[in-house]
């Protein structure tokens, strides 16, 4: 094994220890309630008993032996969860200690960890303009540290970014409902009505990474601004009012209208700043869910 090999395995087992406190911390419970929770399946009929409700009355056995019965459903063995993540160049960006995809990294492993303790499989996506990885869903440890040590190591094959990749690749291949995690900045345009069929079909949940550094430019003069992703520059002043004011509104506005798409496709929106506490936001959203449906 090389020294990149080695310097990827060592953070894959920084990432394990710091999520396993984190999650045996703070999550507990919390993670399991916050989504829709596991589908049902048939596991027997039986006949009918005061009380039960007729919807679920099987009238083609009941025609058959003569009297009434009802289906029997019961919860499945686990749930499925795809952590969707975006890796193009632009998830690369970060003003402070961490850039946008470390922090995408820890929410994924959080999220990981968290399924893993509930027998939960879990399913990982790398996205740019292309999927670039894609891993089945288990509910192993192995299989969990393996699609970290993916995540950590991968060198993303494009720069762009394409949601409606991944959405499609959602839409095809995932059949059965699913708890849905896609990590991304959201800079791109035209995958709202894709969201929208993802959303109806699984537990969607969007994971807004971003950097303070997006909304506030750094003081001086003439600054050069370069699009991580199509290597386009351009000089602005950032001594300018106007343009301080204009860079920020613009973020803002950026802001509201990935939120605004996410509730409109009825998925969850949780914002992740890279100058935050990323476990601290999840529980806080795994909270906020559990109330909204109380």
């Amino acid at each position: 094994m090389n020294s990149i090999d080695d310097a990827v395995m060592q953070a894959v087992q920084r990432l394990e220890i710091r999520a396993r406190h984190r999650v045996e911390a703070l999550f507990g419970g919390a993670y399991r309630s916050a989504f829709k929770g596991r589908g049902l399946e048939f596991a027997e009929v039986r006949p009918y008993q005061r009380g039960d409700d007729v919807r679920a009355i099987d009238w083609n056995v009941s025609a058959r032996m003569d009297d009434t019965y009802v289906k029997v459903f019961e919860e499945e063995r686990e749930q499925t969860v795809i952590v969707a993540v975006d890796v193009s160049a632009s998830q690369a960006f970060g003003t402070g200690a961490a850039t946008k995809r470390i922090v995408a990294t820890e929410a994924a492993a959080l999220v990981a960890f968290s399924a893993l303790h509930h027998q939960d499989a879990v399913g990982l996506l790398l996205f740019t303009d292309r999927i670039e990885v894609q891993r089945p869903p288990r509910n192993t440890r192995r299989h969990v540290l393996h699609s970290l040590r993916t995540l950590l190591g991968h060198t993303p094959q494009s720069r762009g970014t394409d949601l409606r990749v991944p959405l499609r690749y959602l839409l095809a291949r995932m059949r059965r409902p699913a708890t849905v995690l896609l990590v991304s900045d959201f800079m791109d345009d035209g995958y709202a009505s894709l969201l929208r069929a993802v959303g109806r079909r699984h537990d969607l949940v969007g994971m807004h990474v971003h950097d303070p550094g997006e909304a506030e430019l750094p003081r001086g003069g003439l600054i050069p601004l370069t699009d991580a992703e199509t290597g386009t520059t351009r000089l602005v002043d950032a001594r300018d009012a106007a343009t301080r004011r204009a860079v920020a509104q613009a973020a803002q506005e950026r802001h509201a209208r990935i939120a605004n798409t996410l509730r409109q496709a009825q998925a969850g929106y949780l914002p992740l700043s890279t100058a935050g506490d990323t476990a601290e936001a999840l529980i806080s959203f795994f909270q906020r869910r559990i109330h909204a449906r109380s």
